[in-house]
Parts: structure tokens; sequence; C-alpha cells
């Protein structure tokens, strides 16, 4: 499964399980343009319909995981004749397009080595874990642009580091250095090289039973709705994952003190 290189995103499979989806416009790096947010949805659309993806990781080639919303556009000539509900019809779209790793049903990891800025923070922050190599940094410098936030900025930076650290980013615009990313939350681990690690952390998950896995992302998301939601949610997913064949198999492979061999089913 690899597509040309040539083409600004690449999909790859690097180890049983694992997708990687790599942004390929190091030149323009890896602005979010429409070519880009074309092959990102047949991209992604290739990755939700493989029933052996267990785990994607997202990542950018050339040192910059992403610098955003390409808005280059906005400076033609004929965006003087744009309006405010034409640009919403556009805007929508395109956001949801960025935040698909949130909705699909498996584990996202963003592998971030080099800077993330604006809409390629959140493109992270949609992602369930976040990995960062040294060099990383992220910032949302919407204000010093003149446009406020998208894709989301508003909802995903608090929730991932809290409203007054969301607060600091926003406002300011600032460069984060990996190391205080990582002490606000903002990613779960520094390494040497970001994606070398998300790729050992996602055969990590690949490992893990699919069924079990599927649910537990789900119910993570139904989290925030609050306890009786969760407990209502595992009250029910807990007893599916209970009449699995997977099941029988992890006790099994626990009690043999060997490696499960998990099928799907």
């Amino acid at each position: 499964m690899a597509a040309d290189s040539s083409d600004a995103v690449l999909l790859t499979e690097p180890g049983p399980g694992v997708r990687l989806i790599t942004l390929n416009r190091p030149g323009l790096r890896n602005a979010m343009t429409e070519e880009m947010t074309r092959d990102w949805d047949r991209a992604v659309d290739a990755v939700a319909a493989d029933r052996r993806t267990r785990v994607l990781v997202v990542a950018g080639r050339g040192g910059c995981f992403s610098s955003g919303a390409d808005l280059s556009w906005l400076t033609q000539d004929e965006a003087e004749d744009v309006t405010i509900d034409r640009l919403r019809e556009r805007m929508l779209p395109f956001y949801r397009s960025w935040l698909r790793p949130r909705d699909l049903p498996f584990p996202v990891i963003a592998a971030v080595d080099g800077p993330a800025v604006g809409a390629g923070v959140c493109l992270a922050l949609a992602c369930d874990l976040r990995f960062a190599g040294p060099d990383a940094w992220f910032s949302t410098p919407f204000v010093f642009r003149g446009t406020h936030g998208g894709m989301a900025a508003t909802w995903l930076l608090p929730e991932a580091i809290g409203i007054t650290r969301a607060r600091d980013m926003l406002y300011t615009g600032r460069e984060v250095p990996a190391d205080q990313a990582l002490e606000w939350g903002l990613v779960n681990d520094v390494a040497d090289d970001g994606l070398e690690h998300s790729l050992t952390v996602a055969a990590r998950i690949a490992e893990a039973a699919p069924i079990a896995t599927r649910l537990t992302k789900n119910g993570l998301e139904r989290s925030a709705v609050g306890l009786e939601a969760s407990l209502q949610w595992e009250s029910l997913a807990q007893p599916i994952t209970l009449t699995t064949s997977d099941l029988h198999e992890g006790i099994a492979a626990f009690l043999e003190k060997r490696s499960p061999r998990f099928r799907d089913r």
C-alpha cells in the first residue's frame, strides 16, 4: 500500500495493522492546500475501508509536521467577490476533512517532528496520541494573521491543555517547544525521533484486541458527557467484548505466558 512519491499525501503500511499517512509537500511546509486536502481525504477513506487497519500514524515530511491551512487563495483577484456565506461553505468541509482522525474507529497517532502551526496544531490535537521530536514546536498565531482560530482550535486546545494555557497559546501565538508541550500535556512524550517512536507505539497498539480497542476509543469520546454516560456505555461495551473469541484468546495467552493472537472476532 504505497502512493506515488509525487503525491501530496503518501499512504504506506510500515507494519502489520499499522498505516502511515505522510503529508508530502515539504517545500510548502506541508501546508493544507486544496490538492493536499483531496489527497488526505482519499488516503483516510482507504485506511478507514481497510479492515486490517488497527492504528494510523500521521506525520509530515521534510522536518515539518504542518504549517496549517493554505490561505494564499485569499490574495487572488477572485477573492474580492468572496462573501461570508461562501467562506463558511468552504471552511466547514475543510475543517471536517482534517478533523477526521477524531471519527476514525481506531487510534490515531500524530508524529510531530518540527513545527505544527495553526490548523497543523488542530490536526495533531484531533489525533488520540501525540509524540514529538526534540525540534518540534507548536503555535496558534491566528490573531497575528488577522483571523479567528479555525478547525475547532477553541475547543481542542482547552480539552488538551486547559483553558488557561489555551488562552496563552491563542492570545500570544508564541512557539511552545517540545519540552514545554510535554509539561502542558500537549504531547504524550518527546523522543529523539518522533516518527520512529510513534511507529513503535503503533506496533504495540496493533497487537491489542481490535474490537476492545475500537470500543475503548468510542467510550473515551462519550466520557466528556459525564460519569453516568460512561457507566451506561461500559455496561454495554464490556459485555460485547466478553462474548468475543478474542477474549478467550487473551485469557489463554495470559495463562500460557505468550503473546495473544487476536483475530478481530
